[in-house]
């Protein structure tokens, strides 16, 4: 890709509003994430006693954090991709559409 094409992409108002709006999205995203990794991880640091509280037989409360995590974990990355299959494939098909033929459009 020749430096014409790739200054005009990167003035095209769509790109510019997909990397923004990615990173953004991606950065809130990773942060829910780490809230509630270390949360838990804080809970079994600090107070290990109310994690160990089982619910019925031997499974705890610990335990049903645990597979909520690697549940909230699924569907952050479930949001991630309707994101990025619906707005974002938009923005990079309008951007590919702008800039095929040299930007002749």
């Amino acid at each position: 890709m020749d430096e014409a094409a790739i200054a005009r992409i990167e003035a095209d108002p769509n790109y510019q509003e997909l990397v923004q709006d990615r990173g953004s999205f991606g950065w809130t995203l990773s942060i829910i994430m780490l809230v509630i990794y270390y949360g838990f991880i804080a809970l079994v640091a600090f107070a290990p006693n109310a994690i160990a509280v089982k619910l019925a037989g031997s499974i705890t409360i610990g335990i049903v954090l645990g597979i909520a995590i690697i549940l909230a974990a699924i569907v952050l990355t479930g949001v991630y991709v309707m994101r990025a299959n619906g707005k974002y494939d938009d923005l990079t098909k309008a951007i590919v559409d702008a800039n095929l033929g040299g930007g002749r459009k």
